[in-house]
């Protein structure tokens, strides 16, 4: 019996497709892990899936393969759509300010094109 999604995944723009492109073919695997883990599991543990401190709205999904520790933000609409923005390989225990600064524009963005079509 095939399962039902509680939510799905869409991507903005071409951030996440370009990060994506850099990662090998095994964190791409453990990638997707995650992404269907977020799309089937009601609770989403936060060892996968944290919400960013002082950015409301924006969350970050925790992806680890080997020693490397790979982010890719994202914000939810209407509850169970995941959007998914840019991505980067973590190298120090700080989040790079310009990483979540482009995060918040892409959300931003994708908020304001949003209602602009529903307003057109």
């Amino acid at each position: 019996m095939k399962k039902e999604f509680v939510r799905h995944v869409v991507v903005f723009e071409i951030h996440f497709k370009e990060f994506r492109k850099t990662l090998d073919r095994e964190a791409l695997k453990k990638l997707y892990q995650v992404l269907t883990l977020i799309m089937m599991v009601e609770v989403i543990p936060i060892k996968f899936l944290k919400a960013i401190e002082g950015r409301k709205g924006l969350f970050e999904i925790r992806v680890e393969h080997e020693n490397n520790i790979y982010r890719v933000f994202c914000c939810f609409d209407a509850g169970n759509l995941v959007i998914l923005f840019n991505g980067f390989q973590k190298k120090t225990q700080k989040i790079p300010a310009e990483q979540l600064d482009k995060a918040e524009a892409l959300m931003k963005k994708y908020f304001d094109q949003k209602k602009e079509q529903n307003n057109g």
